[in-house]
């Protein structure tokens, strides 16, 4: 259990960096998923790469506290907005567009991620 729990640590890190690290090589596909009532787009893109770089690298060499769980999961119920506005203005996934249930689809997988993260 404690070899799947590093390797479910390991995944889940690399995960959030390679997230983060895309958040600044294809900023317009983040900006595009921000809701229209949100201001300074492109700024919360580049903050969010920021925190996702640096949740990954945490991830990665070191165990995460019960804080840094409650912080990892609180950061990925902030971005929870985003996916529901991608979904309901059917936003293309980077170059791809989806179907409108695999839109949808996506949604739930936060909350799977929310527990991955809190079974660390």
């Amino acid at each position: 259990m404690k070899l799947i729990k590093l390797l479910l640590k390991t995944l889940l890190g690399l995960g959030f960096f390679a997230a983060g690290v895309l958040h600044f090589l294809r900023e317009p596909n983040f900006t595009k998923i921000v809701p229209s009532y949100i201001p300074f787009k492109k700024e919360i893109v580049y903050i969010s790469g920021v925190m996702e770089i640096i949740m990954g690298v945490y991830l990665i060499i070191k165990k995460p506290s019960e804080v840094a769980k409650n912080l990892i999961n609180t950061f990925l119920l902030g971005v929870f907005p985003a996916n529901i506005y991608m979904a309901r203005k059917e936003i293309p996934l980077g170059d791809k567009q989806l179907s409108k249930s695999a839109l949808y689809g996506r949604l739930p997988l936060q909350f799977v991620l929310m527990k991955l993260i809190r079974i660390l």
